[in-house]
């Protein structure tokens, strides 16, 4: 359910490190907060911090601080931010602000919030942001939070599994393996199983309609191997602006040293716009296999192809 957020307070600094003023209005472009040091060609274009942070600060301490004092351009209330994720979005009017980081690195002494306050909470509690869409904001105004959901497409090809000869194994396989994964991210999905035949015009169509649909995660299983029918990478390639071949490089040697079988898999990953599509074997025990590779980085390539720097 999308949250609504008041906003408490805007401000701004000429320079960076120090507490910001807030103002009646701040006007927010491509780049951030007009007139804002912070504002630039960046991933933290624009910092917020809930008020419940503040309040916690403020009780533990006895320290009483203003808005903007802990550099925050835009101090909110109604919603602890920092429960928030990446790519979760805050919405007022035209103003469409994307969540690229939680937290930040403390620079301690050399800067001057923490030299006035003794502490500081945004490198715990503060979120930061880059603007999608420009707009003015004001205190008063209502920020709506929209967590991200993801889609995901899982296309399992099988002669046989598509005419109903045996069920389809592989394919709630990775079903199963991905709502465990969002769920212990926090993050929300929507998954579309689909089963078609080994059949390079029906999967290339299929394919290029969910690239087209700007689908976020496509799972492809089975047809990966050196038989006639085997076309599952043959097409896919064809659909990928870029390939990612160092994690199928990966599995392949790291279970073919146990099963020298597992290094005849062709499978392929790669990516178009942020489309990001992996063609795996059909087999339960290469699911099982790749999917744990795989998952280990995939909120990074995740980030990556989304232009966030979260190293």
């Amino acid at each position: 359910m999308n949250k609504p957020i008041t906003v408490r307070s805007v401000s701004r600094s000429k320079n960076k490190g120090e507490i910001k003023k807030p103002v009646s209005e701040i006007l927010l472009n491509m780049e951030g907060v007009k007139g804002d040091a912070h504002a630039g060609p960046w991933h933290r274009q624009v910092s917020l911090l809930a008020s419940e942070s503040i309040r916690k600060y403020e009780s533990a301490t006895g320290t009483l601080v203003p808005d903007g004092g802990f550099g925050e351009n835009i101090t909110t209330e109604g919603f602890s931010l920092h429960h928030a994720l990446p790519l979760d979005r805050f919405i007022s009017g035209e103003l469409i602000l994307e969540l690229t980081q939680v937290g930040k690195k403390c620079h301690g002494k050399t800067c001057a919030i923490y030299k006035e306050s003794g502490e500081c909470i945004m490198p715990d509690e503060g979120v930061f942001c880059r603007v999608l869409h420009g707009g003015k904001l004001k205190a008063g105004d209502q920020l709506e939070y929209v967590p991200r959901s993801f889609t995901l497409k899982v296309i399992t090809l099988s002669d046989r599994a598509s005419s109903g000869f045996y069920s389809d194994r592989s394919g709630p396989m990775i079903l199963e393996e991905m709502e465990r994964w969002f769920e212990g991210k926090k993050l929300k999905h929507t998954p579309t199983p689909l089963i078609l035949p080994d059949d390079k015009e029906t999967f290339s169509r299929e394919l290029r309609t969910a690239i087209d649909e700007k689908v976020d995660l496509i799972f492809t299983t089975g047809s990966t191997g050196l038989g006639a029918r085997d076309i599952a990478p043959d097409v896919a390639i064809q659909h990928m602006e870029r390939q990612i071949p160092g994690i199928m490089e990966l599995i392949r040697v790291k279970h073919g040293m146990v099963n020298p079988n597992a290094a005849l898999s062709r499978s392929v990953a790669g990516l178009t716009g942020k489309t990001l599509i992996f063609v795996l074997p059909g087999s339960t025990r290469a699911i099982k296999e790749y999917m744990e590779e795989i998952l280990k980085s995939l909120w990074h390539m995740i980030l990556m192809v989304n232009d966030i720097d979260s190293h």
